[in-house]
């Protein structure tokens, strides 16, 4: 099991959010991978020096690439699912069997989730 966490997620560090730095404590203390996407980090990042909390939670997160190959399959992915959202894509493809993905738009990776055909736990935050 891994977490994967869209922007939503990533707010909430930011604004210390006591749901999800539970989770990420018991991420770190159980080595559960934790994954976003850098278009998500993009979508929040704004002062760096007030973001401390947020920084030092990302320095511990893996941010596989969104190149060219990746935008092609995310393009289709939006196309199955009806979707147009970009960031929500690239999450969504992140996402494993039995993975948790921490968002605050559960339906619309639900919807990208199932036609990814991925089995994964999706937890509003």
């Amino acid at each position: 099991m891994s977490l994967v966490l869209d922007a939503g997620a990533l707010l909430a560090i930011d604004r210390r959010d006591r749901q999800v730095g539970a989770i990420l404590r018991v991420a770190q203390q159980e080595r559960i991978a934790v994954r976003t996407s850098p278009a998500a980090v993009a979508q929040v990042w704004r002062h760096g020096a007030r973001q401390a909390q947020l920084a030092k939670i990302l320095a511990g997160v893996a941010a596989p690439p969104l190149d060219l190959e990746t935008g092609r399959r995310l393009g289709a992915l939006l196309g199955v699912a009806g979707g147009s959202d970009v960031v929500d894509a690239h999450v969504a493809s992140l996402a494993r069997a039995d993975d948790r993905v921490l968002t605050s738009d559960p339906d619309d990776l639900r919807d990208l989730l199932d036609a990814l055909a991925v089995e994964a736990d999706v937890v509003r935050v």
